[in-house]
């Protein structure tokens, strides 16, 4: 069955072809969770920044304006993606676990990035979430690096963090990716405004880009 999703952005489309290019339409969600993390590590520019830069390269019609959206909560089902972003503790209710299951399941998409220190709290909640499904990374010929722009090595490192190498995570729901986990590289800092934390900006471009790369994957599948 096909999803609300898959059906409002038809529409939108639609609409668009008919009449000019809409009022913004739908937006990026940013999910609130309990535990202590910071949830909001990233709340004043990112989202928007990304967003406006979609719009811009992808021909996206986003409102820049994020919506904050609590785990728990029906209005996850109303954004095509949720980004999740901290440094800390992460804790899913039950109830809230099933939430995010029921919405990655009928059709949404959820982006994870660790803000550093998020890994080890993050994990056993999604497991809590997909208890069948195990974080499996993703070879550097997955779809998701090879959208509108080409990360012929997998992420961009933004950020230096333990020095690793940035590594990204999937979750793979009946054939499905559902879920999108960057680790050691910090996307959601290299969309905040050049001074929030001094990248120069062709990394910043480099995130933006990876970033454009992953709402067109999850409008598209």
């Amino acid at each position: 069955m096909k999803s609300r999703f898959f059906l409002f952005c038809t529409l939108v489309l639609a609409v668009s072809a008919a009449w000019g290019p809409p009022e913004p339409s739908y937006r990026i969600g940013l999910l609130k969770y309990s535990g202590g993390g910071d949830w909001y590590a990233n709340i004043e520019t990112s989202l928007p920044n990304l967003a406006s830069f979609c719009n811009r390269e992808l021909g996206t019609n986003f409102d820049p304006e994020q919506e904050v959206i609590e785990a728990g909560s029906a209005e996850l089902f109303n954004v095509p993606l949720v980004h999740m972003t901290g440094h800390g503790n992460v804790v899913f209710s039950d109830q809230e676990a099933q939430n995010i299951r029921k919405y990655l399941s009928g059709g949404g998409f959820l982006h994870i990035s660790d803000n550093y220190g998020m890994d080890p709290f993050i994990r056993p909640q999604m497991k809590k979430v997909f208890p069948e499904l195990e974080f499996v990374e993703l070879p550097f010929d997955h779809p998701i690096y090879h959208q509108h722009f080409e990360f012929a090595s997998g992420l961009p490192k933004i950020h230096e963090h333990d020095g690793k190498d940035p590594k990204g995570f999937g979750l793979i729901w009946n054939g499905r990716l559902v879920c999108f986990y960057d680790v050691e590289c910090d996307l959601g800092d290299g969309w905040e405004d050049p001074e929030v934390h001094r990248n120069a900006e062709g990394t910043r471009l480099k995130a933006l880009r990876m970033g454009a790369n992953i709402v067109q994957y999850a409008l598209n599948h």
